[in-house]
């Protein structure tokens, strides 16, 4: 379909439009408020303790679940989808961790942030130096990681993110998502929700 083809929203006058607009904004507003009353059961949510004691494989070697946080309190993880027989990771993994930024914002507020996968550490470490990457990035594929968080189940991969808080060396999990949970954090779709042809896809 050619530009010229695409169907154009209907054509009004600028007192419509302005009409028009009060009116979503009304439910934009409405949207914003329930974000933030979501955001704050979120975090009311109980935790479960994390007793497992994993250890991942990360470039300069073994690297535990606490090492993670570093020296912060709160630690979230992309279970960035890349199982160990594949030669590249997930599109849209992918897409994610180009929309990360700089970890200083995060870790600014006493969080960190990592990316955890299946596949071999030197997959992984070529896969982020090819997209220019400068996350910290292991391989769970020794441990149970994947499946006890739900990023694996029956051997596929899930697109997830889970989250943990510590308390010295004990660590929690507090929540985690799946699928379009992630959308929130690809900011492209939110811009492209603001134009009249959106995200363009099924």
């Amino acid at each position: 379909m050619t530009e010229i083809d695409l169907p154009l929203p209907p054509v009004v006058d600028v007192e419509a439009w302005a009409e028009a607009r009060r009116v979503l904004l009304l439910q934009e507003k409405a949207l914003t408020r329930m974000k933030d009353s979501v955001a704050a059961m979120r975090r009311r949510l109980p935790v479960v303790e994390v007793t497992t004691p994993y250890v991942f494989e990360g470039a300069e070697g073994p690297v535990s679940l606490l090492d993670l946080f570093g020296d912060r309190p709160q630690l979230i993880v992309q279970h960035f989808m890349f199982a160990g027989d594949w030669e590249e990771g997930c599109d849209g993994c992918s897409m994610m961790a180009d929309h990360i930024g700089p970890l200083s914002h995060l870790q600014a507020r006493r969080t960190s942030f990592a990316l955890v996968s299946r596949a071999p550490i030197e997959k992984l470490t070529a896969s982020r130096t090819r997209m220019g990457w400068d996350l910290p990035w292991v391989s769970s594929g020794g441990t149970t990681f994947n499946d006890d968080f739900g990023a694996t189940q029956d051997g596929a991969e899930r697109q997830a993110i889970s989250v943990f808080i510590r308390r010295r060396d004990r660590i929690f999990h507090s929540w985690s998502t799946f699928a379009r949970g992630e959308e929130p954090f690809m900011l492209v779709f939110d811009l492209l929700d603001l134009t009249p042809y959106g995200r363009q896809e099924s």
